[in-house]
């Protein structure tokens, strides 16, 4: 697939370029980024270099992996990643992401994460958006807004947070769309959410 821009109320999601290099690696100093997330630690301009300039862009290419700068469109400010992969799984994608510390909080991630499920939804003809999240990365994980949350979801994380227990939590949105063979449809739902660094260990390739 050639690479797309999309809009969101704030954003621009668009693919990323050389002058994101030393941008993705300042953010990427954070050591909460390094914890949650699959990147190298420690996280060298060279890391942002390869990312930047060959993996982005093979994923682009071989429909593996789609990857987004969020950015604001009037500073051209970054302020995180995200990407939405291919699965084994005939029409299941799975999105991650993060988001830069100084930008937190402010809601960035939910609507960049709504943003790229409806494009998920119809660009790809994608059945099921998943994401997965770590016990302990700050709660739920941002992608909430997009789907919804397991049933007893939020009392396992709390259970298992107060227990010191390591695990996953995974959640999932379908479109309701008669056809999608093997998915139930579950149908997006807005919900409120306390977004910020809410990054997965999985996919293979998440935007560094």
């Amino acid at each position: 697939m050639e690479p797309t821009t999309l809009t969101t109320r704030r954003l621009l999601l668009r693919p990323f370029g050389p002058q994101d290099t030393y941008k993705v690696h300042a953010a990427c100093q954070d050591p909460d980024i390094q914890r949650w997330t699959v990147i190298p630690s420690p996280y060298r301009l060279t890391d942002a270099e390869l990312f930047i300039a060959q993996l982005a862009p093979a994923g682009w290419r071989d429909d593996s992996a789609y990857s987004f700068a969020l950015v604001l469109p009037e500073s051209g400010t970054l302020v995180g990643a995200l990407s939405v992969d291919r699965r084994s799984r005939p029409g299941t994608y799975e999105v991650g992401y993060w988001s830069s510390r100084e930008h937190r909080n402010r809601g960035y991630v939910t609507e960049a994460v709504l943003g790229s499920a409806r494009w998920a939804f119809t660009a790809l003809g994608a059945d099921r958006l998943e994401w997965r999240a770590e016990i302990g990365n700050g709660g739920l994980p941002g992608g909430r807004p997009a789907g919804r949350v397991p049933a007893g979801g939020r009392a396992a994380v709390r259970a298992a947070q107060q227990g010191g227990a390591a695990g996953r939590l995974d959640g999932g949105a379908a479109p309701v769309r008669p056809g999608a063979a093997g998915h139930p449809p579950v149908p997006p739902r807005a919900a409120r959410c306390r977004p910020g660094l809410r990054a997965v260990r999985r996919p293979p390739v998440l935007p560094p």
